[in-house]
């Protein structure tokens, strides 16, 4: 049986049986959520208790092998339902993402002075009736069926998890091991299941060769994310990105710690070749560090402005569409000259698997707006020819400079500091040579 891949880190069961300061400097690399094998992506918009969730598809294979279930709090009209474009994520994920950023030294022999930078269903027949009462039987109930662009779209209720886990698996749907226990827990809760399905003769009349992503629209007091069902039949620790869309200030999970990336460090300029390995090797040490249980806060910001910018703020249309409602008609603006409207960006990065994360995410929003985004920095050494005083201390400094850079790579990545040392043409660690006569320091009179 194809091996299918897991949408949005929640459920892709087979259809078949087979700081505040300004950051000046230049950008150059952006760590994306592409870098990442099996990455999923999730947009939560949240204001109050009124939430929009935009569910990026990374299904790769036969369009007629592809389903979800996913759990909802509440239960989904058709117009709640929507089908977005995957180009607004790739634009949040590249404005979000860690980025490089690289610098020039400056003459130390000139005097200067630093400026602060201002910052529709089928038709019911004899079938249908049929179906329904086999559902009625195993104490499901199919509540409503929808067709939205590409996507035949089904809302469930069930009464115990062996009824739904019997209907979903007469229907076509293979259901993993162990499915049945998450299933009776969220049964629990009182949640139903979104299942969704490609409709290939839609598919086919709007001409799209890929699967947009899925966006739904609804209001419950729970701020959380499912992700257990889709761990059930996982092959191994997954990626899940969390971009989350707020009024007030960053959010974070409330039943796992939010850990900040190191950030801020400055990395040797081979760097700049090997960045997404880098922050690959970087991320997978800081897991380590953690023991897989800690959800990774890459980004945090004002959407009004960015420093350096990875890629342009998302425009008031682009919001809208992503499910921020309180954009547009009126709404107050922040940041310069009538920029992007009010609206807190937080990324969060999180490796899982069933045995590290055993409870879904729950989130909160603060009120802390303090700016953080995932950021290291290249230095380029001057190398001009001045002899005063300073630039002979500046040149001094610099074997020590570049020891400092190579310890700091090998101790975010793990990687061999030797070779780290080879990369970068330096000797082994040891007194830093002067361009001065060894006696010119003894006397200074």
């Amino acid at each position: 049986m194809k091996r299918l891949q897991l949408l949005l880190a929640i459920a892709v069961l087979a259809a078949s049986t087979g700081t505040a300061l300004a950051f000046c400097g230049f950008y150059v690399a952006k760590a994306d959520t592409k870098i990442f094998n099996k990455a999923s992506q999730v947009v939560l918009v949240r204001d109050g208790d009124r939430t929009v969730m935009t569910m990026a598809n990374d299904f790769k294979g036969d369009p007629k092998e592809f389903a979800v279930v996913i759990p909802v709090p509440t239960f989904l009209q058709k117009g709640q339902i929507h089908v977005a474009d995957k180009g607004l994520i790739d634009h949040l994920d590249a404005y979000s993402a860690p980025r490089l950023v690289e610098y020039y030294d400056e003459n130390p022999c000139e005097r200067r002075l630093e400026a602060l930078a201002a910052p529709s269903a089928p038709a019911a027949g004899a079938a249908g009736d049929a179906t329904s009462a086999r559902a009625k039987s195993l104490g499901v109930t199919v509540e409503a069926k929808y067709t939205v662009g590409e996507y035949d779209i089904l809302i469930l209720s069930a009464k115990e998890s062996q009824g739904l886990e019997t209907w979903l698996v007469e229907n076509g749907y293979k259901i993993p091991q162990g499915a049945s226990r998450v299933l009776g827990s969220y049964i629990k809760q009182g949640m139903r299941f979104f299942v969704a399905k490609v409709n290939l003769e839609e598919q086919s009349k709007l001409g799209y060769s890929y699967l947009r992503p899925i966006q739904v629209a609804y209001e419950s007091p729970k701020f959380m994310l499912p992700i257990r069902l889709g761990m059930v039949n996982a092959d191994g620790p997954q990626e899940l990105f969390v971009f989350a869309l707020t009024r007030k200030g960053r959010v974070e999970t409330t039943n796992y710690r939010t850990v900040r990336l190191p950030s801020d460090l400055d990395v040797p300029l081979f760097v700049k070749a090997e960045f997404a390995d880098f922050y690959k090797a970087m991320f997978t040490q800081q897991v380590k560090k953690e023991d897989m249980r800690a959800v990774f806060l890459e980004y945090a910001w004002d959407m009004s402005w960015c420093d350096p910018c990875a890629a342009d703020p998302l425009s008031s249309e682009e919001l809208r569409k992503l499910g921020v409602f309180w954009v547009g008609d009126g709404a107050p603006t922040r940041g310069f000259g009538g920029g992007a409207q009010d609206v807190f960006v937080t990324r969060l990065h999180l490796r899982y698997d069933g045995a590290h994360f055993p409870e879904d995410l729950v989130f909160q929003e603060t009120g802390d707006r303090q700016n953080f985004q995932g950021r290291y920095i290249l230095r380029h050494p001057w190398k001009g020819k001045d002899t005063c005083q300073e630039a002979r201390a500046y040149r001094r400094e610099l074997p020590r400079r570049f020891e400092r850079e190579a310890q700091t790579l090998a101790s975010l990545t793990g990687w061999d500091v030797n070779k780290i040392r080879g990369k970068m043409n330096l000797k082994a660690s040891g007194p830093a040579e002067s361009d001065e006569p060894w006696w010119k320091s003894i006397w200074n009179d």
